[in-house]
């Protein structure tokens, strides 16, 4: 069966994540609990908390395996708000031990007596308001970034050519119908000349939430709407989503271009596979190559759909201009921006490849797992070409 038909829960995986989980809540409430100044029944009611936290992540998992539609999406609520919450409890409980060790390294007797305690109290404290914050930002609609892109070359007719992105939607257990209608419409305001659909659109299988995406079919702008596979497709059916994508109006571009005629000028608009769409797929690998091939010598400019951002040098390699990605979130929240360059060359932005490509990095329209959003705002980014 192939892994994007894959229909049983994965309860090795289970077993191992519960294991981990297990480990960390108990670091959590062996770290805070006993420093809490408060009666045996608030240090009870923060385990009891802990426990449900551990219980509930695993099952998340599980929700995609559901049939009953609105229990996975309950599961998939609870659970993605206790992941987004314990995340930030895990780390802000890190650093409180890290600098309570600090201060009792350097500073011995310093520190007030009652340091560990109100400490104990702050970290919750601030993770539950980080964790609101978070949550307010992720469910309101994206805002709409504004880019200029300058490139070499090109002739006056596509000056001023505007691409609107939007990217890493992820409709599934917590973004609906309601959401995508808002960005559909914020991205028909902008009256663009091409509209970019840089993958990651789902977390689950057509049957389950084409009611959901159905707005898609609304996306209005001169040249069309284009549409790229993300790794999240390919987990969720991706020959399915590719058809219903489609069947909504979308052009879907699996390594190949389309050739868009602007005002006596001619654009290249390409697209490929995701960057691992090989490991699901193997006869679609990504391929920069392929999307460009038989592309007219005269266009006045190249510009490729390809949802990670590191296909750059492929994409660079194959004499793309500009290269439009995804995947990143921009890390989504704190801290965890810090750890996608660890993977990918970009974040999120706007960044020069190897002298000769731009690539833009879309911190997606939605969000992904944990309803949350800090330091990492979501976009709807309108691109306009400008003459270097």
């Amino acid at each position: 069966m192939p892994a994007t038909e894959e229909r049983k829960p994965p309860y090795r995986f289970l077993l191992i994540v519960s294991v981990i989980l297990a480990l960390l809540h108990a670091f959590v409430g062996l770290s805070l609990l006993p420093d809490l100044p408060a009666a045996n029944a608030v240090r009870w009611l923060g385990a009891a908390y802990l426990a449900f936290s551990w219980i509930v992540l695993p099952l998340t998992i599980l929700s995609r395996f559901i049939r009953h539609r609105g229990l996975a999406d309950a599961l998939g609520w609870v659970g993605s708000i206790a992941m987004g919450l314990f995340s930030t409890l895990l780390v802000f409980t890190l650093l409180r031990d890290v600098l309570l060790a600090l201060g009792l390294l350097f500073l011995p007797g310093a520190l007030e007596h009652d340091s560990a305690m109100w400490s104990a109290v702050a970290v919750p404290a601030l993770a539950l308001l980080v964790s609101l914050l978070g949550f307010v930002n992720a469910r309101r609609r994206a805002r709409v970034v504004n880019v200029d892109v300058p490139l070499r070359g090109l002739p006056p007719a596509l000056e001023g050519f505007t691409l609107v992105q939007i990217s890493d939607i992820h409709v599934g257990p917590t973004i609906k119908r309601r959401y995508l209608d808002a960005i559909v419409d914020a991205v028909n305001a902008l009256d663009a000349d091409a509209i970019a659909v840089t993958g990651d659109v789902v977390d689950g299988r057509v049957e389950h939430l084409a009611p959901h995406t159905a707005p898609l079919a609304r996306l209005k702008a001169r040249h069309g709407a284009f549409f790229v596979t993300g790794n999240h497709e390919y987990y969720s059916g991706e020959a399915a989503w590719s058809a219903e994508f489609a069947r909504l109006g979308l052009s879907v571009l699996k390594n190949r271009h389309v050739v868009l005629e602007h005002a006596g000028a001619r654009l290249v608009l390409g697209g490929v596979t995701d960057f691992t769409s090989q490991q699901y797929v193997p006869e679609e690998p990504s391929d920069p190559q392929a999307a460009i091939a038989g592309a007219p010598a005269d266009a006045g400019a190249r510009v490729l759909l390809a949802h990670q951002p590191r296909s750059a040098d492929a994409a660079a390699a194959a004499g793309f201009d500009l290269q439009l990605s995804g995947h990143t979130h921009g890390g989504q929240f704190w801290p965890w921006n810090h750890f996608v360059r660890m993977q990918q060359p970009y974040t999120a932005g706007l960044h020069c490849h190897a002298g000769t490509m731009w690539v833009y990095t879309s911190r997606g329209t939605g969000y992904w797992g944990p309803p949350k959003r800090l330091g990492a705002p979501s976009e709807i980014t309108r691109l306009r070409l400008i003459a270097a």
